[in-house]
């Protein structure tokens, strides 16, 4: 426990900055977790906006940021393409089918 005044006031503005920075990583992991459960433009803009707020506030370096946007948007990409891959090879199984039913 600290015994003097600037070394309380140094203490108690480390809790603050400590609660604030936690609240900011929470909101990264909820909107990554969201993200993942649910692929859309919407979704990604939001993660990376709380990337960048993250940088504005200091709590993450600019690359780091970029890097993890950058895989994000990399996620996204390859989600879009299993997912038109999906549709696709849906689409061909209903022909077959529709064809065998003649």
């Amino acid at each position: 426990m600290p015994i003097i005044k600037s070394a309380k006031k140094a203490a108690r503005q480390t809790t603050k900055r400590t609660a604030k920075n936690q609240e900011i990583k929470k909101a990264i992991k909820a909107a990554l977790k969201n993200f993942k459960a649910n692929p859309t433009a919407e979704n990604m803009k939001k993660i990376q906006s709380e990337y960048d707020k993250a940088v504005k506030k200091g709590l993450l370096k600019k690359n780091t940021a970029s890097r993890r946007k950058s895989r994000v948007a990399k996620l996204a990409k390859e989600l879009n393409k299993a997912e038109k891959k999906a549709v696709k090879t849906a689409k061909k199984t209903v022909k077959k089918v529709e064809k065998a039913a003649k």
